[in-house]
């Protein structure tokens, strides 16, 4: 699922380019949000983040893709690639400036590990397919 946003002054470092606390904090946010909608009902929380790799500074203006996928499930907990690609403003391609892979645990209301369910059919149309 590709999710989208917009680098604008606020998310900004002291050299003028994208902050990559910023880039974090969406690609949790992001990926969580594709997660709850694959497994609804489920009390999901960040477990890890892999091999965070930043390839390329991001101006502001740029448009940025989140393609989310999930890449494996487990007993508790899913985890998800996250590849991210910027489009400068007026550009007509766009470039990969991020990478990194994300779990998510499913945790019980007193916060241990419970079994991850299986996930639910296609949420945006009536195909019956499996999200990926």
């Amino acid at each position: 699922m590709d999710m989208f946003t917009i680098v604008r002054p606020e998310h900004l470092n002291h050299f003028g380019k994208l902050f990559g606390g910023h880039m974090l904090n969406w690609v949790d946010q992001y990926a969580w949000l594709v997660a709850a909608r694959q497994f609804p009902g489920s009390r999901l929380v960040t477990r890890a983040m892999d091999r965070i790799v930043f390839t390329r500074q991001v101006l502001m203006g740029s448009m940025l893709r989140f393609e989310v996928k999930r890449d494996k499930i487990g007993h508790t907990s899913v985890t998800y690639r996250v590849d991210v690609y910027a489009q400068e403003s007026g550009a007509l391609e766009e470039y990969p400036v991020f990478e990194t892979s994300i779990t998510f645990v499913c945790i019980n209301e007193a916060g241990e590990k419970q079994p991850i369910p299986p996930p639910v059919a296609c949420l945006a149309c009536t195909c019956g397919r499996f999200p990926s």
